[in-house]
């Protein structure tokens, strides 16, 4: 089992410094943009499209049972979902900007 401080640095840190968007996206910091997911990691779900709550009509997880599912998330410190439920508005989005001459590379974590 991973430390939480590997699995954020695989799923937050490391992706925002290769793709340019550090430090205002994967950090939680003065100044950052930080978009917060806290799960219930001891909760088992089976997906299914019906749960989706997007415009596609296929999940390639249709059947997967996983563990740990989103119980808050929270963006510009505004709580966006909640158990199941989709609070925040349409539109409410902002698109990131990556530095120019960013591109992807292999990580060291």
């Amino acid at each position: 089992m991973w430390r939480l401080e590997r699995a954020v640095a695989l799923a937050c840190t490391v992706p925002a410094q290769r793709c340019g968007l550090s430090p205002h996206k994967g950090t939680i910091a003065v100044g950052a943009n930080a978009d917060v997911a806290i799960r219930d990691l001891a909760r088992e779900v089976t997906v299914t499209v019906a749960m989706q709550q997007d415009r596609m009509d296929d999940t390639p997880y249709e059947g997967r049972r996983i563990r740990g599912w989103p119980d808050l998330t929270m963006t510009r410190g505004t709580v966006v979902h909640r158990t199941g439920e989709p609070l925040g508005e349409p539109g409410r989005g902002r698109l990131a900007y990556r530095r120019p001459g960013t591109h992807s590379r292999p990580a060291r974590v």
